[in-house]
């Protein structure tokens, strides 16, 4: 079947429209949303969904090219997924982080200008490396292996230091009187 004959049964409303648009562009999308994706169950769904999307686009398009028009929709909808699926990673870092971090900080804190201060204090006492790899993963929110890759270091490197750092800050804060 040519593209005018599915884009006539769009325009009709008729089902087979999705089946026809999957025989033959159904391959190519799937490579499309994998190049983006590197992830099948991702990519499936992604084609998916634009079978959905071209359902609800045509009519009122009419696009030129059919193949053009469903891969289009593939790619934005693939790079939009990547997005999310990054956003989601790094929610989860942050609260990965924020969570190592809180069995440091004393929870009766609530001034967060001491907390800075203290926090501050304690920087300035670190070496470099240390200072680079603590704020990377608590301000940055960098994952272990992100800053295993930018500092040079092994994975177990980076934890093994971050937990020493922590247990330095604990003992720090311990020093001036806070209880964690």
């Amino acid at each position: 079947m040519n593209d005018q004959d599915i884009i006539d049964l769009y325009f009709a409303r008729n089902e087979q429209a999705i089946a026809e648009t999957d025989k033959s562009y159904g391959k190519v999308c799937m490579q499309v949303s994998m190049n983006i994706l590197d992830s099948r169950p991702d990519a499936e769904e992604c084609v998916s969904d634009t079978y959905l999307k071209a359902w609800n686009s045509i009519p009122p398009t009419k696009p030129a090219s059919l193949c053009a028009f469903v891969c289009r929709i593939t790619r934005n909808l693939s790079l939009n997924r990547l997005r999310d699926l990054r956003r989601e990673k790094r929610n989860r870092e942050i609260t990965l982080s924020l969570d190592e971090l809180e069995a440091c900080i004393p929870a009766a804190m609530e001034d967060a200008g001491e907390l800075s201060a203290l926090l501050n204090g304690f920087l300035e006492g670190l070496d470099e490396t240390n200072r680079v790899i603590f704020m990377g993963r608590y301000w940055y929110s960098y994952s272990i292996d992100d800053l295993a890759k930018r500092m040079g270091l092994t994975e177990k490197a980076v934890y093994m230091r971050l937990h020493k750092t922590r247990e330095r800050l604990r003992a720090y804060l311990s020093e001036r009187g806070y209880r964690i």
